[in-house]
């Protein structure tokens, strides 16, 4: 029997038939009965991560969730991009040597449009471009394929729940088929999760985190999942998320990261985790088929 703390809220229960259980989807998405298998930063571990040759190689796969982050620039732009700094993964440092240390929010737009995302990881991907949201969510979209969206370092840019909420329904990702269950919107940050959740009930959102068993219910009042590394799991703390149900009226799921070999996937899989993120989709896809 799922328990909460409290009532859900009407607004909340509006979601109910909005929302499917990522787990509804396993068979499909998995090959088999396993848990849902999602693409890290897309198919990072044989493209360049956040890219949108990333999000094509998962497609290429049969990978149907993606997993993606956005930051914002200097002039207001959304952009996919895991760091803080864009060294790692552009030539920044080449093409802008004297802007140390190269964060994301201090370029703008077009000046992260000129960098090279690509070459860092292979030559055969030199040109790629860092993605802007819209730019991302579109090629998402296109290849049929269903988005987790990661927050990353919401304290740094004030507002971007709204914001990001403003973009996906501008390009189609707040109506009814893809709320229902093509999207989820986490974060390490609480707070920017229940905002989401404020401004947009229907809409399923995680934490990215292991809290403690007993702080569930208040994670319960607005997250529909509990996010937490693999290291850090077992097969009691995932019975007890699943024994909470979140704001849409489901038990609370479980996704948990980062998981590249096929014997940690079959482990924390017999942990009945509801999905694995990877950078290798395939090889986890194959171990818990």
């Amino acid at each position: 029997m799922h328990v909460r703390a409290v009532a859900v809220t009407t607004t909340a229960l509006l979601g109910v038939a909005l929302t499917a259980p990522l787990s509804h989807a396993r068979g499909g998405e998995a090959g088999g009965d396993g848990p849902t298998v999602v693409a890290h930063r897309g198919a990072s571990g044989y493209a360049p991560e956040n890219t949108l040759a990333a999000v094509d190689r998962a497609a290429d796969l049969g990978i149907r969730w993606v997993e993606n982050d956005v930051q914002r620039t200097r002039d207001g732009e959304l952009v996919v991009l895991h760091d803080e700094s864009l060294a790692r993964t552009t030539d920044v440092e080449e093409v802008f040597p004297d802007r140390s240390p190269w964060k994301v929010k201090d370029f703008t737009a077009a000046e992260i449009a000129r960098l090279d995302a690509g070459s860092w990881f292979g030559p055969e991907y030199a040109g790629a471009r860092v993605p802007t949201l819209e730019q991302y969510v579109n090629r998402v979209d296109r290849n049929h394929q269903k988005l987790l969206l990661e927050l990353k370092s919401p304290g740094l840019y004030p507002g971007i729940e709204r914001q990001t909420l403003k973009v996906l329904a501008n390009e189609g990702w707040l109506d009814r088929r893809h709320v229902a269950g093509r999207l989820v919107v986490q974060s390490f940050d609480a707070d920017s999760i229940r905002t989401v959740h404020d401004l947009k009930p229907a809409v399923k959102t995680g934490f990215l985190g292991t809290p403690a068993v007993s702080d569930l219910p208040a994670y319960a009042e607005f997250a529909d999942q509990i996010n937490p590394s693999y290291g850090s799991l077992s097969m009691s703390y995932v019975s007890a998320v699943h024994a909470f149900t979140g704001p849409h009226g489901r038990p609370l799921e479980v996704l948990t990261w980062t998981v590249n070999d096929a014997d940690t996937a079959r482990r924390v899989a017999g942990y009945d985790v509801d999905g694995i993120i990877t950078n290798k989709p395939d090889v986890v896809r194959d171990a818990v088929d």
